[in-house]
């Protein structure tokens, strides 16, 4: 498969040449990357579901310099298969299915309304709308004191610029610095949590015990920053690529105006169009057969969920954005084990945050041409300015 990740053509928009490979084969070897890539959307969720493909953590080398980030993906849910994975999922689920998320639905409105309402006649809609946004829900989920939370988003942008095929020295050492901090940070809080608890998450998961067991200290930083990270990338990149796709789709926007019923389904469509999660990585452990193909053991498979999002064998006329589309079935979250824990707090955010512009912006266009992120595997923008007066 012939594909070049860190082309900055590429990375401005890579449908086009996803496109072109799924039509060559639907799982190839990737000989740049070492790792067969998954580009169909039946061989990504098939990827995503097999159990012989799995997240089996290696510490990134040299070990020693890289600890401080070993150490918080360790012990994530993420990064691992069953039964670390089932028990700690568990006990994070636990924390989640006590009414934290939808609790916050009416905060998230009135956030997002407010914001809305603050932006001058030409804003950012990254930087005044959805960071925000995003920062204000985490952390009220978890938990976080209001002076504090300005710390939050510049960690999190530090530490998932990791995740990218391509790296630097200097993000890899922004990325170590933003992991000591942001770890630190979130032990003294649980400290403070389990002294004096409140009604957020992360008071919950301090005490959560399913019988004698409960979360580790180590477990439970590493469990608030996966939720954090996650939960900031989805729905910051979800709702600026979101946006620019439906300013692109003027006929679309119109159909959501006349139209506020159609929001959740628009939400969806953003999520599938251009999704923020552009790769996820399982590793095989056995031989495993998909679509034909054998993966060997101990290979790497990357399954390509923008690829699989525009899949025409399951969505019509992919390359359209269409905000009534039905069924839906991106993957943009993924799919089986690992599907995101977050979904439904991303989701909030987004109908909040796109409702708000719907409502309280006038005028809703391009203020300036978007300026895109430099990476592919967490895809967004670094800017969007839009002119809503």
């Amino acid at each position: 498969m012939d594909l070049e990740f860190s082309d900055p053509s590429f990375v401005q928009d890579p449908y086009p040449a996803l496109a072109r490979l799924r039509e060559q084969e639907a799982l190839g070897f990737h000989e740049p990357s070492g790792r067969w890539l998954a580009v169909s959307h039946a061989a990504v969720d098939a990827v995503l579901r097999d159990r012989r493909l799995g997240r089996f953590w290696r510490d990134e080398e040299p070990a020693a310099v890289f600890e401080p980030f070993n150490l918080l993906h360790r012990h994530q849910m993420m990064e691992n298969e069953p039964p670390v994975h089932t028990r700690l999922r568990a006990l994070v689920a636990k924390a989640f299915a006590r009414g934290h998320v939808e609790r916050l639905r009416a905060t998230v409105v009135a956030e997002a309304t407010a914001l809305v309402d603050a932006a001058g006649p030409d804003f950012d809609l990254l930087t005044d709308l959805a960071e925000p946004l995003a920062v204000t829900v985490i952390a009220e989920l978890l938990g976080v004191p209001a002076e504090e939370r300005d710390r939050l988003r510049p960690w999190s942008a530090a530490m998932v610029r990791m995740y990218e095929v391509s790296r630097t020295p200097e993000v890899e050492a922004a990325a170590l610095e933003a992991c000591r901090d942001f770890a630190l940070y979130m032990r003294e809080l649980a400290a403070r949590k389990a002294a004096e608890p409140g009604d957020d998450l992360i008071s919950h998961l301090v005490s959560v015990r399913d019988g004698s067991d409960r979360l580790s200290a180590e477990e439970l930083v590493a469990s608030a920053i996966l939720l954090l990270n996650a939960g900031h990338e989805a729905s910051v990149n979800g709702l600026g690529n979101g946006m620019v796709a439906l300013l692109e789709h003027p006929r679309e926007l119109a159909r959501l105006r006349a139209d506020r019923e159609l929001v959740p389904t628009a939400v969806e469509e953003m999520l599938r169009y251009d999704s923020p999660s552009q790769l996820f990585v399982r590793t095989a452990a056995a031989d495993v057969e998909i679509g034909g193909v054998t993966v060997p053991q101990g290979a790497e498979v990357a399954a390509l969920l923008g690829a699989a999002n525009r899949d025409p064998a399951v969505f019509a006329d992919p390359d359209r954005f269409d905000a009534g589309r039905v069924p839906n079935t991106h993957m943009s979250f993924g799919a089986g084990l690992h599907f995101c824990l977050g979904a439904p707090l991303a989701r909030i955010e987004m109908q909040a945050a796109l409702t708000a512009l719907l409502d309280h912006a006038p005028r809703l266009e391009l203020a300036a041409e978007p300026v895109r992120s430099p990476g592919f595997v967490l895809r967004g923008y670094e800017s969007v300015r839009l002119d809503v007066m």
